[in-house]
């Protein structure tokens, strides 16, 4: 039994996301939610608010016991990306890229 739960359009670089996911994949959801609370990034209540979704997705499902699921998978793929224009010296401008990103966590029954 597998339960999801998708946040897309998120206003964070899929690279700086997944920092914080390589430490989540294969641990117990109420042991996430608890390191992700003291987490200093600006990532951590992103994925807090997102695996209490995917908790709350299984717990409406028959015969689940919420006390038992782990982190199967967990992923940030790249949202589209805004670009803006900055002024630089001697009349140029460079591009600025406000990436975005698609997260998934998928939790399962151990």
């Amino acid at each position: 039994m597998e339960a999801r739960a998708i946040a897309k359009y998120i206003r964070i670089s899929p690279r700086k996301v997944r920092l914080l996911m390589r430490e989540l994949k294969g641990k117990k959801a109420d042991d996430a939610m608890n390191s992700l609370k003291f987490a200093p990034q600006k990532g951590a209540p992103i994925l807090r608010k997102l695996i209490n979704s995917a908790v709350s997705n299984a717990s409406q499902k028959p015969n689940v016991d919420v006390d038992n699921l782990y982190i199967k998978h967990i992923y940030a793929n790249e949202g589209p990306t805004a670009k803006r224009f900055r002024p630089r010296a001697m009349g140029r401008a460079t591009r600025i890229r406000k990436r975005t990103s698609h997260l998934t966590v998928v939790l399962d029954e151990k």
